[in-house]
């Protein structure tokens, strides 16, 4: 292409600081360096972990930044040492690595990486090198990606080539979100068919764990949040029942466990609320129930050891436990053959400058999905 190696001026929102509107600047996106892919992002999704940086996280040690961590887009460069990719080719990037040599890469048991930058810069939220320039100061690439830009340059251990033919403004969904709802269900959490599930929390990340749950072949799954007019989104992706915990004047882990005789086989707790996480563990059944922190939050969470004593498992997960090089071309796959679904997701369409109104959404609970697509280029 005409602008590889020459520096592109584009869009892009930027946070400048935290608890304050992202602004629409022109940076510069400079070109990839060694082990670097330059993509165009096409589109991108917006998930609760920006607004938790933004407005919650508060760290100023993490701006100014470029948000945006579920995009997807078309190469545009690479730089010295990519064999793997090339111009042209369709991909996601991601904010977990693959490096595929450390020994976390090489172990089935995890899909971490000692290369990504949570291990270093969790502070950030990004890699203190970045590609992108503002107002002649360099600007940060939120978890390593910033997808609210129209190019961004990222190390091809967090980018993943996906089928040509892939839709690209509903498959950056499985950048993030989606994947680590349903990833959680399917495999941190392994539900096995004719178990009995609660989902906790029904955004995008609850919505895609209540599908993980349906297509491992649960027979019941309880739908559990506050705002009942998600219910019946959530009839759409497999729950058979629905709790509203502010209707009962007792714990909700009591409420199921009289429902279930003791308690589901497995809860997933997708709020990033650590009494809901508490709440998600004790409606487990003792002696095998498992329960899964999906939601992220930075808080401190407790519980009594006779929770565990008595059989049950409290488990995190990270992006669902998948490895993205391995796993993102196959769920691709699965949504473009219908074995998952991406378009019921899909609340708002909505332009780059648009992105403070988006946020404004999410921030209220305006819309009740907690995702919209934000279209870049």
């Amino acid at each position: 292409m005409a602008t590889a190696g020459k520096v592109i001026k584009c869009r892009a929102a930027v946070a400048w600081e935290p608890n304050a509107p992202l602004v629409i600047e022109e940076i510069e996106v400079g070109p990839p360096h060694e082990g670097e892919i330059r993509i165009k992002i096409v589109a991108s999704s917006l998930c609760h972990t920006e607004m938790f940086h933004l407005f919650e996280g508060k760290d100023k040690r993490g701006f100014p930044t470029v948000l945006g961590h579920e995009g997807a887009g078309v190469v545009e460069s690479v730089g010295p040492g990519v064999p793997d990719f090339k111009p042209g080719d369709k991909v996601i990037p991601s904010s977990v690595a693959h490096c595929g040599e450390c020994r976390f890469c090489k172990s089935p048991k995890t899909n971490l990486c000692e290369r990504s930058w949570v291990n270093y810069h969790v502070d950030l939220m990004s890699y203190p090198t970045t590609r992108f320039t503002c107002r002649g100061q360099p600007i940060l690439q939120f978890t390593s990606t910033g997808t609210f830009s129209e190019y961004i340059v990222i190390n091809q251990i967090y980018v993943v080539k996906i089928d040509d033919d892939a839709p690209l403004d509903r498959v950056c969904l499985l950048g993030c979100g989606v994947t680590t709802g349903y990833g959680a269900a399917v495999n941190t959490a392994g539900v096995t068919p004719g178990s009995v599930c609660a989902v906790f929390g029904l955004g995008a990340v609850g919505l895609a764990a209540v599908m993980g749950c349906k297509n491992a072949g649960a027979s019941r799954i309880f739908a559990v949040d506050i705002n009942e007019q998600k219910f019946e989104k959530a009839k759409v992706f497999g729950a058979t029942d629905f709790l509203n915990p502010k209707a009962y004047d007792k714990p909700i882990s009591e409420v199921l466990a009289e429902l279930t005789n003791g308690g589901v086989d497995f809860s997933l707790e997708c709020v990033g609320n650590p009494e809901v996480s508490r709440a998600a563990l004790e409606s487990c059944i003792k002696g095998w129930g498992v329960s899964v922190l999906v939601g992220y939050t930075d808080v401190d969470f407790s519980a009594r050891p006779i929770q565990l004593i008595s059989g049950k498992t409290w488990k995190g997960t990270l992006v669902g436990g998948y490895k993205i090089k391995d796993s993102l071309p196959k769920l691709v796959n699965d949504y473009m053959t219908g074995k998952i679904m991406l378009d019921e997701f899909i609340t708002h369409r909505m332009d780059l400058e648009q992105i403070n109104d988006a946020i404004n959404l999410m921030k209220t609970g305006q819309w009740y999905i907690s995702h919209c697509i934000i279209i870049s280029g």
